[in-house]
């Protein structure tokens, strides 16, 4: 269930679709479960025993962003999508914080009418220009792609 704090007392969040708002509910141990209000909620376990951790949604996030932004600009460009898988890999620092310093994406994508310079033209904008999620990310974060068209 969503609780609203009691210092947020402003309904303009609500409707601004520019400011989002999740909940999070700890589960015993390391697991939680969270979610925006009225949405299904994704289980979260710290020890990624039960669900993904943190760093693992993490990455998962970078793939999910990463792949509307194909699917859509494929569209675009009239490919008839067929496939896509979306590999991320993360190199994390050794000491604490324990944070990614590189991430290398493969894609491998399958579609009528796609060749090659289209797939890497639609992963370069959705990384150099529309993903969310990857421009949210430290800026010292290497990151590296490679597409494989199927």
């Amino acid at each position: 269930m969503w609780r609203q704090s009691q210092a947020d007392d402003s309904s303009e969040d609500a409707v601004n679709p520019l400011v989002k708002h999740v909940a999070l509910e700890w589960r015993g141990d390391l697991r939680f479960e969270g979610g925006e209000p009225g949405r299904p909620w994704v289980a979260i376990d710290g020890e990624n025993a039960e669900a993904p951790g943190p760093m693992s949604l993490l990455l998962l996030a970078v793939a999910s962003c990463s792949g509307a932004d194909i699917v859509l600009i494929l569209a675009k460009m009239r490919v008839t999508l067929q496939s896509l898988r979306v590999e991320v890999e993360g190199t994390r620092r050794e000491e604490e914080p324990r944070r990614y310093t590189a991430l290398t994406l493969v894609y491998h994508i399958a579609g009528d009418r796609l060749d090659q310079a289209k797939a890497e033209r639609a992963v370069t904008l959705s990384l150099e220009k529309y993903c969310s999620v990857v421009h949210s990310l430290a800026p010292d974060i290497a990151i590296a792609s490679r597409v494989v068209v199927a």
